[in-house]
């Protein structure tokens, strides 16, 4: 394992401030402080932690779907300025202009969320081609979830990346809905990971809910494009224990189900294993809780006194200087 343990313990903290924020987040959209909508990956947060962690410790780039907010905190995000976007405060990530599904933080080389189903997929590919023309080293952590993986969008991206060996790496958070469409619905195939074989690409299946393994094989996949033999695809299997968006009444899924995927709970998952190996006690995990839970609250309080955009601010950030 490539990993110390101070990086364990920021890998459970980034897991707790992730979870954290978006049940807050859900409380302020059921309590209507918060209007709009948002797409929460509650029961996600080794998937996205995991591999975000890998994509920064590396200095590699990375793009998200619509639902990124794990990700974005897994790459140390500011939380302050995350809530201040919540608000459509100008102290926050995207200017107040975004909203949840446009948070960006180039300074952790994050290139933001992308509220078009299937959209960071050709992005990612534009991105990993700059990558290798200047000869950076850098490669690009794609994510996207399994319901856009039967768009034109993926199919194209992964042909093109393989044939112009691409350094990028295309991770799937499956978490087994596309809204309220079951996988096995709308694909023939058990594993999205096999369709790596139609493009000659290397990809593999793996647990979404064990944070340690999806650094791992993050790591590798991003060490494998950044050597020059092109694009990778990783399939991380999770569940997502909220409703799709906040609108959602989830009548497509029992709550026996969603009982059964919460005892498989990344968060105390990790917390257990921490402790079974002997690389943290109760103690520490739960001071990194009580931690992570006063930084949102101090975000939240802080995004509410953050004043809002001025209206000259419309016509800025709408083309490139």
């Amino acid at each position: 394992m490539n990993l110390t343990t101070e990086e364990l313990s920021q890998l459970y903290y980034r897991m707790l401030q992730a979870r954290h924020f978006e049940e807050t987040l859900e409380d302020l959209f059921h309590r209507r402080v918060l209007h709009g909508t948002t797409h929460l990956g509650i029961g996600q947060e080794a998937a996205g932690v995991g591999a975000a962690f890998a994509a920064l410790k590396q200095g590699d780039l990375t793009i998200l779907t619509h639902r990124g907010h794990n990700e974005t905190i897994g790459l140390g995000a500011d939380l302050t300025m995350l809530m201040g976007e919540m608000f459509g405060r100008s102290g926050g990530c995207s200017g107040g202009k975004g909203g949840s599904m446009h948070f960006i933080d180039l300074e952790h080389g994050n290139y933001g969320e992308t509220g078009v189903v299937g959209g960071a997929y050709p992005l990612a590919c534009g991105m990993a081609f700059t990558q290798q023309y200047n000869e950076t080293g850098k490669a690009v952590l794609c994510v996207g979830g399994d319901g856009s993986v039967n768009e034109g969008n993926f199919h194209e991206s992964l042909n093109l990346a393989s044939v112009w060996k691409l350094p990028v790496v295309f991770f799937i958070e499956n978490n087994l809905y596309s809204m309220s469409t079951p996988l096995e619905k709308e694909m023939n195939i058990i594993n999205i990971s096999d369709r790596s074989q139609s493009y000659g690409i290397p990809g593999i299946t793996i647990d979404g809910n064990d944070v340690v393994e999806v650094y791992e094989i993050v790591r590798k996949a991003l060490d494998y494009a950044r050597s020059g033999e092109g694009p990778f695809l990783i399939e991380a299997l999770t569940y997502r224990q909220c409703g799709h968006s906040k609108s959602d009444r989830q009548i497509y899924r029992s709550e026996q189900e969603v009982e059964n995927w919460k005892k498989e709970d990344p968060i105390p998952r990790f917390a257990e294993y921490l402790i079974e190996h002997g690389l943290a006690e109760e103690g520490d995990l739960y001071r990194l809780e009580r931690r992570a839970y006063e930084d949102v609250k101090v975000a939240l309080a802080a995004a509410k006194e953050m004043p809002v955009p001025n209206d000259d601010s419309v016509y800025t950030d709408v083309y490139a200087e």
